[in-house]
């Protein structure tokens, strides 16, 4: 894998203009679909790709041909199954091949230099990309939304994400994850993954948090149940299951129990004071520092969230009281003072509208002369 730039970037520099393949049979259904530009390709096959490629693209694509179906079965090995059909790769040369060679009405995000058409089984990859550092780690990542997208409908975002990542170990060792973790749950930002079904959030504070607790997650259901169950949860799911019901069957648990545990496993895993004492750390230890110092508001705001609950579930409570004293039969003796203050009662109130939140004691008789006995 190391000597790969270096081989991919002689490739690109030396190979010669395509002089044309033989014209043999092929499946119309393994044929390349239509472009959104106008450009001139080639194509090369192996058992489960069809490679497309424009002749500026040709050293890759050559390179790719005899390695692509090593690189499916890890994938198929981490996803549990491997998908159906033939793959379609594109690879273009620069920006503007390899635009061109997007689906029509799919055009690449300005940012993305492989995207995936997971419902088309077809990967477009920009070719100059594989020779750069996560080139690699890219068509990886961009296969496994094709194959789960051949295999099944309905996957949660955070699943397919979290998959990827769990392939390509793209996050797992970088201390961007563990950072990225461990100021999520000192600030109480962890996001329900039923939150992170369809879509991720728009801020890239908390993209960067939905993308690593989505491996996170994977990474700590793979520790407990091992491949065998993601297997079990794909066929599931290609059988017709909602990925909920399928997910209880493979893990013999629901998503929410697992969930559960997942985050009460998280400040463990990933504290925060070990910033602290990690490399730069006048700049860790200020990191750290806000983390703490936000984690500390965050709490004084749930706090007073749950208090001001309280406080009016309270005086609904008193409410619905005062009305039912209203309602109470004519020979109902008793005060409105001891219908407002039964004797269990957990609070106690010095007048219909003022209420203090007590401990559930009753207190002590004041010392004296009660007012009304006789003396």
């Amino acid at each position: 894998m190391s000597a790969l730039p270096a081989l991919l970037a002689v490739l690109v520099s030396v190979s010669p203009p395509p002089t044309g393949e033989a014209a043999t049979p092929w499946p119309a259904e393994r044929m390349a679909r239509p472009f959104a530009g106008s450009i001139q390709t080639q194509q090369l096959r192996t058992p489960r790709f069809l490679i497309v490629y424009t002749p500026a693209a040709r050293g890759p694509a050559e390179y790719l041909a005899q390695r692509i179906e090593g690189i499916r079965d890890e994938v198929a090995a981490t996803i549990g199954r491997d998908w159906p059909g033939v793959t379609e790769l594109r690879l273009g040369f620069g920006r503007e091949e390899y635009e061109a060679l997007a689906l029509t009405g799919g055009a690449p995000p300005s940012w993305a230099v492989a995207l995936a058409y997971p419902d088309r089984n077809i990967v477009l990859v920009e070719a100059h990309s594989l020779i750069q550092g996560d080139g690699q780690v890219t068509l990886r990542h961009e296969l496994v939304h094709v194959g789960l997208g051949q295999l099944g409908k309905g996957w949660p975002r955070w699943f397919q994400e979290g998959l990827a990542q769990e392939l390509t170990g793209e996050r797992r060792y970088r201390m961007e994850q563990y950072t990225t973790l461990a100021r999520a749950v000192a600030i109480d930002r962890v996001f329900r993954f039923q939150d992170l079904t369809s879509g991720f959030p728009s801020r890239p504070e908390d993209v960067e948090i939905a993308y690593a607790q989505s491996a996170a997650f994977v990474q700590f259901l793979k520790e407990r149940y091992g491949h065998a169950a993601f297997g079990t949860l794909i066929d599931r799911v290609r059988s017709g299951d909602v990925f909920e019901t399928a997910f209880g069957v493979a893990f013999r648990s629901p998503l929410s129990v697992e969930e559960k545990a997942f985050r009460d496993e998280l400040p463990a895993r990933y504290p925060w004071w070990p910033l602290l004492v990690s490399g730069g750390t006048a700049l860790w230890g200020l990191m750290s520092l806000l983390v703490v110092v936000a984690y500390l508001k965050r709490r004084h705001q749930k706090a007073a969230r749950r208090a001001e609950l309280l406080r009016v579930e309270h005086v609904e409570e008193l409410a619905r009281t005062v009305a039912a004293r209203a309602a109470a039969p004519d020979n109902d003796e008793r005060s409105l003072e001891e219908w407002l203050l039964p004797p269990t009662a957990p609070w106690d109130a010095t007048s219909v509208t003022g209420l203090r939140v007590g401990t559930g004691e009753t207190e002590a008789e004041p010392q004296g002369e009660a007012v009304g006995k006789p003396s």
